[in-house]
């Protein structure tokens, strides 16, 4: 209980520049938007402690606030589920562009426009499956890098 509160203390303490840019080496959330000095890895570690103490990245990341780009897919369980189980139907869909699978996988993703995601898919087939052995995991983070 003191840890939390000596870091409560510093980082109101060292709160003169609070809400401008967001840190690169402790990433987005709280406590790079209220310590914007990361001059010194005290205070670099005081950015990271707030923002693992108040448990504000998640949310930041999600929602697009506290410095945090909001991602275009959130990818979800049924999601990675769904491509796990039907990799090679969703391989053969994506390079043709169209296909029940994909249909499916928007609808997991909340994706509204369907013909376009399935555009994208197949625009960035390469990209997506980059190898013959290419795992769900990255098949999943390709497909979030996709335009």
């Amino acid at each position: 209980m003191k840890k939390i509160l000596v870091s409560l203390a510093a980082v109101v303490a060292l709160s003169s520049a609070a809400f401008a840019g967001v840190n690169s080496q402790t990433g987005c959330g709280l406590g790079a938007m209220i310590i914007k000095d990361d001059s010194s890895a005290v205070l670099l570690a005081l950015q990271a402690t707030t923002n693992g103490t108040s448990m504000n990245q998640t949310f930041g990341i999600t929602s697009g606030t506290l410095g945090c780009r909001k991602t275009k897919l959130v990818m979800n369980e049924r999601a990675q589920e769904f491509v796990a189980s039907n990799m090679d139907t969703l391989a053969k869909e994506i390079a043709i562009g169209q296909g029940e699978s994909i249909d499916t996988l928007a609808e997991l993703l909340n994706i509204e426009d369907k013909a376009g995601f399935a555009a994208a898919l197949q625009a960035n087939y390469n990209k997506i499956y980059a190898s013959k052995h290419v795992k769900m995991a990255d098949v999943l983070d390709n497909i979030a890098t996709v335009d």
